[in-house]
């Protein structure tokens, strides 16, 4: 059986809405809102990866924990291995769940069914994604797919591309990629050491270095996408999904 923790990396340097994870929605900052949603999944402890002193007091106050973190990693995964390496010396755990700090609106469920994406057959990571519904999102380069082929156990895929472009060509369905990750401690470490792969830089998509070294991801397919808070706009639609009685 294995053993997970999830970590949240929070950095405050947004550039298009600076502060964000201290952003107030409902009375309580964001981040907290996101922390609750990962507690309520039930897959292990919640711990927030955070280069900001105010945004660990502001877990703290409600009764999470978060760690510190150098205020210079280019990615949220190299935020959560400096965590996981500070709290977890001895390796008590060997699955650790990459669950952005933006989505405060989001069901717990998705993330219970990244895990279980990753158990299915020895995956290296798993993460998860839904079907595409809108016929714009099918063309925007903003929503990433995933290409990949079904397994044997119904509503897990094999991922063998992800791309800002409309793929794979032809009838059937589009899958819009979801960014949380699940990864096996060993497969974490390895990630992190890699340099930036050619395809990654071309499609700025950091899974796409996995899959240029040979790791496996296995996407769990769900039935909603969370909203990602990453502008003034998104904000205020939060606000408006928290804030209705």
């Amino acid at each position: 059986m294995i053993k997970s923790i999830v970590v949240i990396p929070a950095r405050r340097a947004a550039t298009r809405l600076p502060d964000k994870p201290l952003a107030e929605i409902a009375g309580e900052p964001m981040i907290v809102h996101v922390w609750r949603r990962a507690v309520e999944a039930g897959c292990g402890p919640v711990l927030v990866a955070t280069d900001s002193q105010a945004v660990q007091d502001a877990v703290a106050r409600a009764g999470g924990e978060a760690v510190l973190t150098g205020p210079d990693h280019a990615s949220g995964s190299d935020r959560i291995h400096e965590a996981l390496q500070a709290t977890d010396p001895e390796r008590n755990f060997d699955v650790v769940v990459n669950l952005q700090g933006d989505l405060p609106t989001l069901d717990p469920q998705l993330v219970r069914k990244c895990v279980e994406a990753l158990e299915e057959r020895e995956a290296d990571i798993g993460t998860i994604a839904a079907e595409i519904v809108r016929e714009e999102e099918r063309t925007n380069p903003n929503v990433v797919k995933v290409v990949g082929s079904p397994l044997t156990r119904g509503g897990i895929l094999n991922a063998l591309y992800f791309t800002r472009a409309t793929a794979p060509f032809g009838e059937g369905p589009l899958y819009h990629h979801i960014g949380l990750y699940a990864y096996r401690r060993e497969a974490l470490e390895r990630f992190v050491g890699l340099p930036p792969s050619p395809l990654e830089m071309r499609e700025k998509l950091e899974q796409l270095r996995a899959l240029e070294a040979g790791m496996r991801i296995h996407v769990g397919l769900v039935d909603t996408v969370p909203l990602g808070v990453d502008t003034p706009a998104d904000l205020a639609r939060a606000r408006e999904i928290l804030e209705t009685p």
